[in-house]
């Protein structure tokens, strides 16, 4: 992943549409300025996508160029940016243990939940043992207190009363290299390659691996999920990234799509977990 955050895209895109509204009012920048009763940088700013305009800058922006009636969208936009990134300094605020908790109301109100990794077992598809030697990195690289990771794991494991009810309808994609990331040591690899085959056989899950070595149509990407192609959450290391946005949704479900062109499943996607433990356990 860049430095940048991924909702800075966002940003810009959306500096370019204030940029867009001006030039079709034909206002050069420093009239807009004037208009808006702002220093003339401010406006280039916005357009580039280095300052957030607050709503109000907003209202004066689009009324200084006769185009009131876009005020709703534009704030509605500039909220949605604003709930796009979540550093991990304020996500971890209520704690490991409790971040468990967060989505378990989504989780229930969602009737197909789409999941992709390339790098780690997905979260409703880990062990204890698995999510324990998780947290463990994942508290060591924040800073995380490490008594929480215990508990932490424990509480990931509630999720997966989900698995195998229908509600929602589970379909992973894991890139083969997630099998082959060793999280815990051989004993916990071992474990954790059961449990996948265990779950696999489940009814209203489907898993499906993407082998290495095959030529590819979609390269790998960072993991995501998708919930009932109107929701997306992904995890960064630095944070966390969330979008509803109809044009961000239809690229993901593009993603998903052809990423899962190039999977196997049933017996195939077992022959490849087998095949991971293989390389596991060394020569």
């Amino acid at each position: 992943m860049s430095d940048q955050e991924p909702s800075d895209s966002t940003r810009r895109a959306f500096g370019v549409q204030l940029k867009e509204l001006r030039r079709d009012s034909n206002l050069s920048a420093v009239e807009l300025a004037r208009h808006c009763g702002w220093h003339k940088t401010k406006v280039s700013k916005i357009e580039h996508g280095t300052q957030i305009p607050t709503e109000d800058d907003i209202r004066r922006w689009a009324t200084a160029c006769a185009a009131e009636g876009q005020i709703p969208e534009l704030i509605a936009v500039s909220r949605e940016i604003e709930l796009m990134w979540t550093d991990y300094r304020r996500w971890h605020r209520p704690g490991m243990k409790r971040l468990q908790f967060q989505a378990m109301d989504l989780y229930a109100k969602t009737k197909v939940l789409c999941v992709y990794e390339s790098l780690f077992i997905p979260g409703f598809l880990q062990t204890v043992e698995y999510a324990k030697a998780q947290f463990t990195i994942h508290a060591r690289l924040h800073g995380l207190p490490l008594d929480d990771v215990e508990e932490a794991a424990q509480n990931r494991m509630v999720r997966q009363q989900f698995l195998g009810t229908g509600m929602p309808i589970f379909s992973f994609l894991l890139e083969a290299s997630a099998l082959t990331n060793n999280t815990g040591g051989a004993e916990v690899m071992n474990g954790q390659l059961d449990h996948l085959l265990d779950v696999s056989r489940l009814p209203y899950v489907s898993i499906g691996i993407i082998p290495q070595g095959q030529a590819r149509s979609l390269y790998p990407g960072e993991g995501f999920y998708l919930f009932d192609e109107s929701l997306l959450k992904q995890e960064f290391w630095s944070g966390a990234f969330q979008t509803s946005r109809p044009e961000n949704i239809s690229y993901f479900v593009r993603v998903f799509t052809a990423l899962r062109n190039q999977a196997v499943f049933g017996a195939a996607a077992r022959d490849e977990i087998e095949t991971a433990r293989s390389h596991l356990q060394g020569p």
